[in-house]
């Protein structure tokens, strides 16, 4: 005797709070063969309206699609440690400098 198979199932759950930009508004699990079959739709959704799925095997969760999100650095501070300084910057050179000799005869 074989069991009829019916149609995938597709468990959703509410988020438990307000959304806000690092809680999906969706959360859903989906079993593998439905993920393959519809998985550029499911992407477009999740990038759209920020929701996730849990991809399963055999009721089993295996992956979870989620947006990707970008931070933008602020621009002030964000070469901060990027840069190291090598010796005395403040001391004067034991070099004679003259770029600006010829500064002096043009005035």
């Amino acid at each position: 005797m074989s069991k009829k198979k019916g149609p995938p199932v597709v468990r959703e759950t509410a988020p438990a709070h307000a959304p806000d930009a690092a809680t999906p508004t969706f959360s859903r699990e989906v079993p593998a063969g439905e993920f393959k079959a519809r998985c550029l739709a499911m992407m477009d959704e999740v990038r759209d309206s920020g929701g996730e799925y849990v991809i399963t095997k055999r009721g089993e969760p295996v992956a979870k699609l989620v947006p990707v999100r970008t931070e933008r650095r602020p621009l002030l501070g964000s070469m901060k440690g990027t840069a190291r300084t090598l010796g005395d910057i403040v001391s004067p050179l034991d070099e004679p400098w003259t770029a600006l000799d010829s500064w002096d005869d043009e005035s």
